[in-house]
């Protein structure tokens, strides 16, 4: 990852970008809502959103919209990072309206292409070097890189203190093992959801939003009263999640 990844931007460089009307809205909104992070928590909310996650796309969109308003409240601030297609990887800025950013997703329509973790991994990197960031989420359900390579980028987030929360949609075992390893090369943790399971995702969104507000404290106060919060913190102190 190359390039400058901020103000809606492609991430490196991406060969022929696509000019579709959504990626427009998609920048536009992005620079519209963008507001100086400060002295904000930040998280980067990343989304696999090649062909293969159509099927449950719209309800995940609704789910993780629960995730961003859960950030809204506890003055967090969120960057939206994106991969489909050939070579598409963007970004948003960090915006502290983070329900906002739920209209942003809802613009964004599944492609096929290859997954491009990588390239989230070391825009993360690239984010964490400018000014604090607390942590990234990943949602996606599949895993086609070199992992050796997506490992030295995760072991490069762990020496900055970035914890990547891995949430895999689905029971791909290559998926399974790559994001095991990042979020165990970051400190961070690995949870897993069936299509079907609204409210695991929901609660694990939930949980990682709190993480990155509050840190190990604010995890462990909600997961007093949340099971996908007690899964996290028990996965981030080294046991089976």
């Amino acid at each position: 990852m190359s390039g400058k990844a901020s103000g809606g931007k492609e991430i490196a460089s991406a060969g022929a970008a696509s000019a579709g009307a959504e990626i427009a809205s998609f920048l536009s909104d992005a620079r519209r809502l963008s507001e100086p992070a400060g002295g904000r928590p930040r998280l980067v909310f990343a989304l696999d959103a090649t062909m293969s996650r159509q099927p449950t796309w719209d309800l995940a969109c609704r789910l993780q919209g629960a995730m961003f308003a859960a950030a809204a409240e506890t003055g967090l601030s969120v960057q939206l990072v994106y991969f489909r297609g050939f070579n598409e990887c963007r970004s948003s800025r960090f915006v502290a309206d983070a329900k906002a950013l739920t209209g942003l997703m809802t613009s964004i329509d599944c492609r096929g292409g290859q997954t491009q973790i990588g390239r989230v991994l070391r825009h993360v990197r690239t984010e964490a070097g400018r000014s604090s960031l607390r942590a990234v989420v990943f949602v996606g359900d599949a895993m086609e890189e070199p992992i050796d390579d997506l490992c030295a980028a995760a072991g490069e987030l762990g020496l900055l203190g970035v914890k990547a929360f891995m949430f895999q949609e689905g029971r791909d075992p290559d998926a399974a093992a790559a994001f095991q390893e990042i979020a165990r090369l970051t400190g961070g943790a690995y949870a897993r959801f069936d299509a079907g399971a609204a409210q695991a995702l929901a609660g694990l969104l939930r949980a990682a939003a709190a993480y990155a507000s509050r840190g190990v404290d604010g995890l462990a106060k909600l997961a007093t009263e949340n099971v996908e919060a007690r899964r996290l913190l028990t996965a981030m102190h080294g046991r089976s999640a």
